[in-house]
C-alpha cells in the first residue's frame, strides 16, 4: 500500500517541485498548463496520459480550449504520497 507522505517529507517534496501549488485542503498539488491551442493542449493530455498509465496512477484533471488543470493526489493513501510527487516530476520533464 502507498502511504501519505509525513510533514517533513511532504516539505522536502514540494521544495523539489516550484512550479505546482500545495493544496492542504485536499493534501495534493496542483498545476496549471497553458498552450497555444486545444490540438497542443490534447496532445499535453495524451501524453500524461500513457506516462499515468504506466505508473499506474491516474491525475484529475480538466481541459478548457488552451487550459490543462491537474491535481495530483492518491486516493488510497489518503492525501500527497511519493506516486504523485514523481508523476508531477515526470510531467515537467514533458518541457511545457
Amino acid at each position: 500500500m502507498v502511504e501519505r507522505l509525513k510533514k517533513k517529507a511532504r516539505s522536502a517534496a514540494l521544495q523539489e517541485l516550484p512550479d505546482w501549488t500545495y493544496d492542504k485542503g485536499r493534501d495534493a498539488i496542483t498545476r496549471q498548463f497553458k498552450f497555444a491551442s486545444f490540438v497542443a493542449a490534447f496532445g499535453f493530455m495524451s501524453k500524461v496520459a500513457l506516462l499515468a498509465e504506466k505508473a499506474d496512477h491516474h491525475p484529475e484533471w480538466s481541459n478548457v480550449y488552451n487550459r490543462v488543470d491537474v491535481l495530483l493526489t492518491t486516493h488510497d493513501a489518503g492525501g500527497l504520497s511519493e506516486r504523485d510527487v514523481a508523476l508531477a516530476k515526470e510531467i515537467d520533464q514533458l518541457g511545457v
